[in-house]
């Protein structure tokens, strides 16, 4: 009879060590930490993480069986992993984790390095590549998604404590834009960022990533992931606007405590390619765009967010302004600067643009 409880006791422990391998994340159970208590940065620092190279893509097979890619369930909710090689779009709340998980497994099986360029998906395959934006400041980063999670409602990618930093994240909880790397666009160079020009007037062109307009955030949810005793209630702490990165270490993190309401999750829809009329919301713009070279700040939803970003843009850089249009078209609203009368023209305003903003404009040639 002992060893018969013995054994069951052991089977009963393996099969919890099971469950907290596959839930693997900051936000919820995970393996190789506590269930409660406080994350955070760490000590010791490495003080040049501002300068740590994204995560470079490379073709890695996706798993189409094994632990990593069968249905699971967390916390009472299921979730299916994808096993092929989609595109795959999201937008929503992103967090970071530290030093509680530093060193252990990941749902993967690889050891979690807070220091790296890595992030937790619930579905994503395993491993995946993921360029991850900060729509508040336009900063951008590639990161490799090798660990599940978050677990926690609304929230869509954990990152890593050097990938939050490079995004201006450490001080709570925050929306971005996440677009996952296919194997394909690894085999093409698709997914490169270049001073190359995009044609208005091709046909049937790439999708083009949506700068979305910010994701509203309920008061109940701007709690930081990062925080003292001391410091403010998780209500009162600002998400936006970010401030630039700093070396110095923050405070602690702590999860939000209790269930809070799901956030609608909307996959970002392709663009159109652009018409050749388009209206501005300058009364001195032109009713059609005029043909030669423009250059692309932003695309957005809501108009709201273009008229926000060229305010921005004409303070930033008020030789600029004069030229800076607001074009809607089928829902889509793409704050452009032009025209000008060469590429080599274009690629000026572009770099004054990524230096003074700290944005990635785009060149547009309208025909």
């Amino acid at each position: 009879m002992a060893d018969r409880a013995l054994a069951s006791r052991a089977l009963t422990a393996c099969a919890l060590a099971a469950a907290l391998v596959l839930a693997g994340c900051a936000s919820g159970p995970r393996s190789g930490g506590v269930a409660s208590g406080r994350d955070g940065p760490g000590t010791n620092i490495p003080s040049d993480l501002d300068r740590v190279p994204d995560a470079e893509p490379r073709i890695e097979a996706i798993r189409s069986s094994g632990g990593t890619s069968k249905p699971y369930t967390v916390l009472g909710r299921g979730y299916v992993p994808i096993t092929d090689d989609r595109p795959f779009r999201e937008s929503g709340i992103a967090s970071w984790y530290g030093r509680k998980f530093h060193a252990a497994s990941t749902a993967s099986g690889e050891p979690y390095d807070m220091y790296a360029m890595t992030a937790a998906h619930k579905t994503l395959p395993l491993p995946s590549y993921v360029r991850v934006r900060n729509p508040a400041n336009g900063r951008e980063v590639i990161v490799r998604v090798n660990d599940r999670g978050p677990f926690v409602d609304g929230r869509v990618i954990d990152l890593s404590y050097t990938a939050a930093l490079k995004l201006d994240l450490l001080r709570g909880v925050a929306p971005v834009e996440i677009e996952r790397i296919t194997n394909e666009d690894i085999r093409t160079g698709a997914w490169r960022r270049d001073a190359g020009t995009a044609y208005a007037a091709a046909p049937a062109p790439a999708p083009v990533r949506v700068a979305a307009a910010p994701v509203a955030v309920p008061s109940a949810w701007v709690a930081p992931v990062a925080m003292t005793a001391a410091a403010a209630p998780a209500a009162t702490m600002p998400v936006a606007p970010q401030t630039p990165v700093m070396a110095a270490a923050p405070s602690e993190p702590e999860a939000p405590a209790g269930p809070r309401e799901a956030m609608v999750v909307t996959d970002l829809a392709p663009l159109a390619p652009l018409a050749a009329p388009a209206t501005s919301s300058a009364p001195s713009a032109p009713s059609s765009a005029a043909a030669g070279f423009w250059v692309q700040l932003g695309a957005f939803r809501e108009r709201d967010g273009a008229e926000t970003l060229r305010s921005q843009a004409a303070r930033g850089l008020p030789t600029l302004a004069p030229q800076l249009r607001v074009f809607s078209e089928a829902g889509t609203h793409r704050l452009q600067a032009g025209p000008f009368p060469s590429r080599n023209a274009a690629g000026e305003a572009v770099t004054q643009l990524r230096d003074n903003l700290r944005i990635a404009p785009m060149v547009v040639e309208r025909r």
